[in-house]
């Protein structure tokens, strides 16, 4: 059930206020992100403290679009403050509030700031490597919640500029990005998703033994779950209302789309039709990013124990 639209005095009913923060790594090219979205007509606000969005959330107009740099330099920066502003932020009806996470390999984020010779914003009297694992480290929740997430390892400052402008300003014409996930049951509904497709009627890969460890980016599982009876039409028939959906809400002046599978794990089959109407929707021409809420959880999980 949705809330009632909540408008600030300067939203006109009807008018959808986009927002976009950009985080990442320093050293990983937010700052020419940002310049990149400044030229596709974003107003751009960098390192403003945390403290201080909600109230730049709750007045600005809606003429512009807003680009925010969060830095974790910021002296009240937290992850959690982060994303308790995205899910609050997107549960309004008359905003859309997006995460830009530019990414990039140790190994060249130490280059570059050797060639800079800069110093590590948090490691000024440490080695470059220890800042930037500290950074990684601190970051990584947000990593795992970004609508779009770019790896500039290997990108110069135009491709960059190029890979931003194809996500948020393609030829000028108005963009909408659309996620694809997976989710548990078990662990409830993801936050701000507009269409929920629920995948328990296919048959389970969790009773197949040899199945049961594996997720549904395995071959195996991909097979055993697209040979249920019931998968071709069910498949086709979300395909179709998506693409029928999609160009709509385009047209309306939507920014963004969020489509969730789930099952009762959300190990095996929404993560099988989560991949394949991702990759379907991508063969049709629209960007799409996706996302897999529990197998990202239990990456985490691992990464910290």
């Amino acid at each position: 059930m949705k809330a009632a639209p909540h408008r600030s005095p300067s939203s006109p009913a009807g008018r959808t206020r986009r927002f976009v923060l950009v985080t990442g790594p320093s050293g990983a090219g937010r700052s020419s992100a940002l310049n990149v979205l400044e030229d596709a007509g974003f107003e751009t606000i960098d390192n403003l403290p945390l403290r201080l969005l909600p109230a730049l959330v709750e007045y600005a107009g809606n003429d512009r679009p807003v680009a925010l740099g969060i830095d974790a330099r910021n002296r009240d920066f937290s992850t959690d403050g982060v994303i308790e502003l995205l899910n609050r932020m997107n549960a309004q009806a008359d905003m859309t509030m997006e995460l830009l996470y530019l990414d990039c390999a140790v190994e060249t984020l130490l280059r570059r700031f050797s060639e800079t010779r800069r110093r590590h914003p948090l490691a000024p009297k440490d080695r470059p490597a220890d800042g930037i694992r500290r950074e990684q480290d601190l970051l990584r929740p947000l990593r795992t919640r970004a609508d779009v997430l770019i790896d500039t390892t290997h990108l110069n400052i135009h491709e960059l500029r190029s890979e931003v402008e194809r996500w948020f300003a393609p030829s000028g014409r108005h963009h909408l990005t659309v996620s694809v996930q997976s989710f548990s049951y078990k662990r409830g509904l993801p936050r701000s998703v507009d269409m929920v497709y629920d995948c328990r009627f296919l048959r389970n890969p969790y009773w197949e033994a040899g199945l049961r460890p594996m997720d549904g980016t395995h071959p195996e599982v991909a097979s055993f779950v697209a040979g249920d009876p019931r998968f071709e039409a069910f498949a086709q028939q979300v395909l179709d209302l998506s693409l029928l959906i999609l160009p709509a809400s385009r047209d309306e002046g939507k920014s963004h789309l969020s489509i969730a599978f789930g099952c009762t794990g959300g190990q095996h089959r929404s993560v099988t039709l989560a991949e394949h109407h991702a990759l379907r929707l991508a063969e049709a021409g629209w960007q799409v990013s996706i996302r897999h809420r529990e197998l990202d959880r239990q990456n985490l999980n691992e990464a910290t124990t």
